[in-house]
């Protein structure tokens, strides 16, 4: 089903790519991975509960988190991953889109402790690392509430 998808909206949309096997890939792994990506948006952007986030802001944002914590670096850096997840905003959503999109993915992009920021850094954290900090976070947000 995913397939139909994906080749009925590159015919429409794209339709001199010859190479599809990328997208797919993103597609896919987007899919595949929505219920690690989910909880990350939710503790990112902890005002905006999930259901609230229009839902091309929020397809973007699985996209970008896809890119960021599970796709290739050599592919596709993740200043550029940012970039286009900040450009497709800008295209197809609203007026705070892209300013969300990127607050969403720059903490996330910090989280794992900028890599390649100058191009030349291994020093990253691993997704799941990622999601023990943002938890971490989460927890510490909720204690400061409770306590006041």
């Amino acid at each position: 089903m995913m397939e139909e998808i994906v080749d009925r909206n590159i015919k429409e949309f794209a339709p001199g790519i010859k190479e599809c096997a990328f997208v797919e890939k993103l597609a896919n792994g987007t899919i595949g991975h929505r219920t690690e990506i989910d909880p990350i948006i939710e503790k990112c952007a902890p005002e905006w509960p999930l259901e609230q986030v229009t839902v091309v802001d929020r397809n973007i944002l699985r996209l970008g988190i896809f890119e960021l914590m599970y796709g290739s670096y050599d592919e596709v850096p993740p200043k550029v991953a940012i970039n286009e997840a900040i450009e497709l905003a800008k295209t197809f959503g609203g007026e705070s889109s892209a300013r969300f999109v990127n607050g969403v993915l720059g903490t996330i992009y910090r989280e794992l402790g900028e890599p390649m920021k100058d191009d030349t850094t291994k020093n990253h954290k691993k997704p799941e690392e990622v999601v023990e900090v943002v938890e971490e976070a989460g927890k510490e947000e909720t204690e400061t509430v409770e306590n006041k």
